[in-house]
């Protein structure tokens, strides 16, 4: 009776337990961090401003000056999301000495992927004016990015006229992270149209085929693309293991510096939340990568 007793409240003191931990752990990385809500970076004066969408929030180390920076971008069907999910991400980063920069953009249906990615864009261009305030390297600026994000990411390391037609004459990303990216050619995708309620992105990609092109990272790789890495979950979609699959032979073919790894029993989802853990896979390759690519 004992032994039933006290089996019967193992679970219970798991509840209790296993949130005490994490609260706990999460509170010691927050404090080797500084955080820097709400920074707009867009003006408000401009005639797109959105107060919500047009923010980012900013993780320092609390240490030291030029560390690495990476920008990451959010998923969420190009719909959804918001950077307040992923705090944990930027405190990860700051943990490892890395300045984390973790943005908003617009998403659908008030804009379409052009606007998102001048959006992303208009981030990486502010990080580069400010972040040496903040302790980072204006010279040393990562992107990363998940499902939605990720194609999003891709398409900063890779369309370089989303910098200069804003007047800065070199693209400020020096590498990209991308992580079970979606959208890596949308022209092939909504050309073929082969899954299930597909027809929902053309609500955030539009009905102009030259504009899928345009927004596919795939189409703009270049010999001089900056290096990359990137993570598939096995268990991910059909559609991310084919476009990434051409991914990556796009890579090959033009001799682009880049790492191509699948994670075995992973989901879509499980591919972001691995990121609460600082020693998760992608930490480690994303320290190296951070470091000696520069």
């Amino acid at each position: 009776m004992t032994l039933l007793r006290l089996l019967w409240q193992v679970p219970l003191s798991l509840i209790f337990i296993i949130p005490l931990i994490l609260l706990i752990s999460e509170y010691a990385t927050a404090r080797a961090s500084r955080r820097t809500k709400d920074i707009p970076y867009v003006a408000a004066a401009e005639s797109d401003f959105s107060p919500e969408r047009h923010t980012l929030d900013v993780y320092s180390p609390r240490d030291g000056k030029g560390h690495p920076v990476v920008v990451f971008i959010h998923g969420g069907s190009w719909n959804s999301g918001s950077k307040n999910t992923y705090t944990f991400i930027g405190r990860r980063l700051a943990k490892l000495g890395v300045v984390g920069v973790i943005i908003n953009y617009r998403l659908a249906p008030a804009v379409e992927v052009p606007a998102m990615a001048d959006d992303c864009a208009r981030a990486v261009a502010w990080t580069q004016q400010h972040i040496a305030d903040y302790g980072g390297d204006p010279n040393r600026i990562y992107v990363l990015g998940h499902s939605a994000g990720g194609g999003l990411a891709a398409l900063l390391a890779t369309k370089d006229d989303l910098f200069t037609s804003k007047g800065i004459a070199q693209n400020p990303v020096k590498g990209a992270i991308l992580d079970d990216p979606a959208g890596l050619d949308m022209f092939d995708y909504l050309q073929k149209m082969e899954y299930p309620n597909d027809e929902q992105y053309l609500v955030p990609f539009g009905k102009d085929s030259t504009v899928w092109r345009t927004v596919s990272a795939l189409y703009h790789l270049q010999p001089d693309t900056p290096p990359m890495l990137v993570y598939v979950g096995e268990r991910t979609y059909p559609s991310i293991l084919n476009s990434t699959a051409k991914f990556r032979r796009r890579l090959q073919q033009l001799g682009i510096r880049h790492q191509f790894t699948m994670l075995p029993g992973k989901s879509h989802i499980g591919m972001v939340l691995q990121l609460f853990w600082k020693d998760n896979v992608i930490y480690r390759d994303l320290l190296r990568f951070v470091v000696f690519s520069s």
